[in-house]
């Protein structure tokens, strides 16, 4: 990795030398003390409490949480800035089973997960370069967020948010009215603290058809490499390819309405040492119309199952926001899966409205322990949220997720792969700088 990282520092040092390329708005006479005061915060407080009640466990999940991120960035110096952040996330209690402590700490199965573990650490620690014109290349550790963050994101709703290691070249002039993304990572820090190796390839391009409208190609490369390959001389591991197209955006009726559309596919095949069976598509269809503030949209989403093997996945995306907030399925099942949801919401006054309700079915039906053979729904899910913000820096939210069960996933009792009844209720209040 750091012979990657060397090369790359010394482009970026070849680039800042190189004045044609130099943007011609690079103002010289910044001092680095003015750049050092003249620069951005990073910093925010997000006090939490997050409440599951859980089909199945003895006991309710109770979490409160602070997750404090301080940082800055420097403005830019000859075309150079530098940000960093510290994370520190604080738990004031130990009523849940915050992943990492599971097995270190008996009694914690007896409550709902909630993946919100303390930790210290540096969350981004990144250089900039933005010395041409319209492009900006980072280095380091960094957040990020592509398109509506399905397929890469950073899943900041968390209070450990996921970051990666890496490069990233961002250009919005090469090509008239696009954006070009590309990116190579070789770790990611998962919202667990876990640090995974990995080789990350990312191309993103983006057409904006008018202000509201886009096209979208990618190719997302993702080899899980790290401790797999170093304990077994003939590894087969998750590691895929996936390419796609997005046509997303709003169309303006008249003055007072909007159309809203989204259709999207992407292919997800075995990359490097996957395994043989990955081979997927995702399909996303939908519309409806917004008047002011206000919308609702139906949309019909599909993770395809390769014959009950394998199914598509998402393993760097915010997959918190799909197929209902309570977290059923951040992980395809390998029946895959079929999901029709509404979506509505709109502002009164400061205070911004949201739900959605979902139907969830599989792709491939899955043995059921019911004697009557197979079953295709998984369940179905509400989904409600207020929030209110004050000012520029104080934001309050209110969020309610329900999950109800449907078909029982598994051949048995014993042995099923149970998406239990599930009730979740976060509070949240927030302090941004």
């Amino acid at each position: 990795m750091m012979n990657r990282y060397t090369t790359t520092l010394g482009i970026l040092a070849i680039m800042a030398c190189v004045p044609a390329w130099a943007a011609d708005t690079q103002d010289t006479s910044v001092s680095l003390m003015e750049s050092v005061s003249g620069g951005t915060p990073m910093t925010n407080f997000r006090l939490r409490y997050e409440g599951v009640d859980q089909d199945g466990k003895r006991e309710n999940a109770n979490a409160f949480t602070l997750r404090s991120l301080v940082g800055w960035q420097t403005a830019p110096f000859h075309g150079f800035s530098v940000a960093a952040q510290l994370i520190d996330v604080g738990v004031f209690n130990d009523n849940y089973d915050n992943f990492d402590k599971a097995a270190a700490e008996p009694g914690k199965g007896a409550y709902p997960r909630v993946v919100d573990p303390d930790d210290t650490d540096i969350n981004q620690l990144f250089v900039e370069w933005t010395g041409i014109s319209n492009t900006k290349l980072r280095l380091g550790r960094q957040s990020v967020k592509l398109d509506n963050v399905r397929f890469i994101g950073n899943i900041e709703f968390r209070q450990v948010m996921q970051v990666f290691d890496g490069f990233a070249l961002e250009n919005r002039g090469l090509l008239p009215d696009t954006s070009i993304y590309l990116a190579h990572f070789e770790r990611v820090k998962q919202i667990t603290t876990k640090v995974q190796n990995a080789n990350i390839e990312i191309a993103n391009l983006k057409y904006s058809i008018s202000p509201g409208e886009a096209l979208i190609g990618y190719g997302y490369f993702v080899d899980w490499d790290g401790e797999v390959k170093a304990s077994n001389p003939n590894p087969k591991t998750t590691s895929s390819k996936t390419f796609g197209l997005r046509l997303d955006g709003t169309r303006a009726i008249n003055q007072d309405w909007e159309v809203l559309y989204t259709a999207e596919y992407a292919k997800q095949d075995d990359y490097k040492d996957g395994l043989d069976n990955i081979d997927a598509h995702y399909l996303r269809l939908g519309g409806g119309a917004m008047h002011g503030s206000w919308y609702a949209r139906i949309d019909h989403e599909v993770l395809s199952s390769n014959g009950g093997l394998s199914a598509f996945q998402t393993p760097l995306g915010t997959n918190h926001l799909f197929q209902g907030w309570a977290d059923q399925f951040l992980i395809t099942p390998n029946q895959g899966i079929k999901d029709t949801f509404i979506s509505f919401g709109g502002r009164i006054l400061n205070v911004q409205l949201t739900g959605e309700y979902h139907w969830i079915n599989s792709d491939e039906s899955f043995l059921t322990p019911t004697g009557i053979g197979k079953g295709d729904r998984y369940g179905k899910e509400l989904d409600l949220a207020a929030s209110y913000t004050h000012g520029k820096h104080w934001m309050g939210k209110v969020e309610y997720a329900r999950f109800r069960e449907d078909d029982i996933y598994g051949a048995s009792l014993a042995a099923a792969t149970r998406k239990r009844d599930t009730e979740k209720l976060w509070l949240t209040m927030m302090y941004a700088f």
